[in-house]
């Protein structure tokens, strides 16, 4: 059998690809070795802005898993392009950091990757013009620069040489007006962008310039003798002329050629690089966790990155996100079986959102609910600090959030089981958590994924029970589909849940083959995310946060959020009414605490919490 070539673009994207997974910086998606700007909070706009070069720049979220999965690619095409500098530069900032949060805000990022091109002497963040990038193709990504780069029109970045085609007068006096001793001709078709892309690799190097030259230009075809696109030709100031010797019509080919010429040495430009400006931090210490817990320290820094960090991306929420946020919330202030003052914080937000009316707010408005500075008021507090305990991956770019977001997603179906009466449908819940991913969910990736599973059968759930088993064989398909991805966590496989050990009586074998019991999956699910189940383990005590909230409302600082609920006589009404509607009075905190009744939780027993084996029978 022949032996098949590898083709030499395949075999240098393969190299490009495997030097940027060699560089992967343990820590985090990006590294100060990376040939690339790694921008922060106080370099952003002093480096892109007004700056006589062009920018690329990718905002991320280090959490969000098309971004981890992304990364090899724009760490490839930054070594690629590496020598376009000073004409256009590359650079990142991760949205995630909490420091960089506002400016990305700032910049209109409502969704990661978000890859934003600034044209040189940029004014404005608003300036830059979102490139869609169509997968993973290095070959794409820089033909957009390119286009990017030519609308350029006042503006031309200084170190940017000429990308337009040459006419006939431009070559015939080229050696008059250009002190340089050669001059390459690349002759292509209109569509090619091979020519752009050799005169941006040379443009750091001296004594020679390169013209793209169309095959319309007949003139210059004709004297030249080309009879093939591309081609290319080597004018020497002398005044005499070559082909150029290439095994392949290529831009690897013509660079490695035109930079060893005699005489032709790289230039004083070197790709900008501002210092490591990023936050040193301590590293975070493993926080031992079990997984047959929930912990309550997960559940609520998914709250607060969901609703303070999340929403606040958007400078003003119009339509179907006023709908999807109020509908979330909604679900979280009837069904989250949190602490009193988390409780009362959601049901405080729930209550503001229903009093807005307009078809439109500003976030400005919302952040007034959601960090309410007014005291005199029974305590509605939400930590604005992230923890992750269960959630914690092996390293920050790993699990977080988004492990966070599905156990919150799995305790509301959860709940939704326990409080049938107080549900409107099957569709309840579900439907809430598809308009905030759709709507909010920064890995806009991931979100188009879940919706496509959504629009594929979630209408087929005809009860609250249905529900909870959507979303935990949604989540398994999730799961099979990023095993063995860059963002699994090498350390936390994504395997099919719940395992063996944590669950028996959820597996069986028909005829060889792995089969769920649905029935016992169902039974597991109640228990694994009851209230009895949740743990208290790393997170602030309620009467600690109460009182650093006063204290902070005092001082104007009003970093805790404090909802406008009612007066102390009101609020006693409400917690009698949440007793009887709810079933979370005193027997749900003991399950909070993480006392006996969780135990059995964990065990898979199929009475659950108290009142749950009632609530199933008065339903059947």
């Amino acid at each position: 059998m022949a032996r098949q070539r590898c083709h030499p673009h395949a075999l240098l994207l393969l190299l490009l690809l495997a030097a940027a997974l060699a560089g992967a910086p343990p820590d985090g998606l990006y590294s100060p070795g990376d040939p690339l700007v790694l921008l922060q909070v106080d370099t952003l706009e002093s480096s892109v802005l007004n700056s006589s070069s062009a920018w690329l720049v990718e905002f991320y979220a280090s959490w969000c898993g098309h971004c981890v999965h992304f990364a090899p690619t724009w760490r490839a095409l930054a070594a690629d392009i590496q020598e376009w500098s000073p004409a256009v530069n590359l650079g990142v900032l991760d949205c995630a950091d909490i420091a960089n949060q506002k400016m990305c805000g700032k910049f209109g990022i409502t969704g990661f990757p978000t890859l934003k091109f600034f044209k040189a002497f940029s004014k404005n963040p608003e300036d830059g013009m979102k490139i869609f990038h169509p997968g993973d193709s290095i070959e794409k990504l820089r033909q957009s620069i390119i286009t990017n780069l030519e609308m350029h029109k006042e503006t031309w970045p200084p170190a940017c040489p000429p990308l337009e085609p040459a006419s006939v007068e431009e070559i015939r006096e080229f050696f008059q007006t250009n002190n340089v001793t050669y001059l390459a001709l690349i002759f292509e078709t209109n569509d090619s962008f091979l020519g752009r892309e050799v005169t941006l690799d040379m443009l750091q190097y001296e004594n020679i310039a390169v013209r793209r030259v169309l095959s319309s230009e007949e003139e210059l075809v004709k004297k030249y003798g080309v009879t093939a696109f591309p081609s290319s030709f080597l004018l020497i100031k002398n005044g005499t002329f070559s082909r150029i010797p290439v095994q392949m019509e290529a831009r690897s080919f013509y660079t490695h050629f035109l930079r060893r010429l005699p005489g032709v040495t790289r230039g004083p430009y070197a790709p900008i690089r501002t210092p490591d400006m990023r936050i040193k931090t301590t590293p975070t210490p493993r926080r031992p966790a079990d997984r047959s817990k929930v912990y309550m320290a997960d559940l609520e820094s998914a709250l607060h990155y969901a609703l303070r960090v999340e929403v606040a991306r958007f400078s003003v929420l119009t339509g179907e996100r006023v709908r999807a946020l109020k509908d979330f919330v909604a679900v979280l202030a009837k069904y989250f079986p949190g602490r009193p003052f988390v409780r009362n914080f959601l049901r405080s937000v729930d209550r503001g959102l229903r009093n807005m009316r307009e078809s439109w707010i500003p976030y400005s408005a919302l952040e007034l609910v959601l960090t309410n500075r007014k005291e005199g008021q029974a305590p509605a507090v939400l930590s604005n600090s992230v923890t992750w305990v269960g959630c914690q991956g092996s390293e920050p770019h790993f699990r977080g959030y988004p492990c966070s977001l599905w156990t919150l997603f799995h305790l509301l179906t959860v709940q939704a089981t326990r409080h049938r009466r107080l549900g409107t449908g099957p569709l309840e819940v579900l439907g809430a958590m598809r308009g905030y991913v759709q709507s909010f969910f920064g890995c806009r990736e991931c979100a188009q994924h879940f919706e496509g599973m959504a629009a594929e059968s979630m209408d087929k759930v005809r009860s609250v029970d249905e529900a909870a088993l959507w979303l935990w064989s949604r989540h398994n398909r999730v799961n099979a589909r990023l095993a063995g991805t860059e963002t699994e966590d090498p350390q936390f496989p994504k395997l099919q849940w719940p395992p063996p050990e944590l669950c028996p009586p959820c597996h069986s074998v028909v005829n060889r083959r792995h089969v769920w019991d649905k029935a016992a999956v169902l039974r597991f699910l109640k228990a694994h995310f009851s209230p009895a189940n949740i743990f208290l383990d790393y997170t602030e005590p309620e009467r600690a946060l109460v009182v650093r909230r006063s204290r902070e409302a005092k001082e104007g600082a009003g970093e805790w959020a404090m909802g406008d609920g009612k007066e102390r006589g009101e609020e006693d009404d409400d917690e009698e009414e949440e007793r009887g509607e709810n079933g979370i009075g005193e027997e749900g905190e003991k399950g909070v605490n993480g006392k006996e009744e969780g135990e059995k939780g964990v065990n898979g027993e199929e009475k659950g919490e108290n009142g749950e084996e009632k609530e199933e029978g008065e339903e059947r």
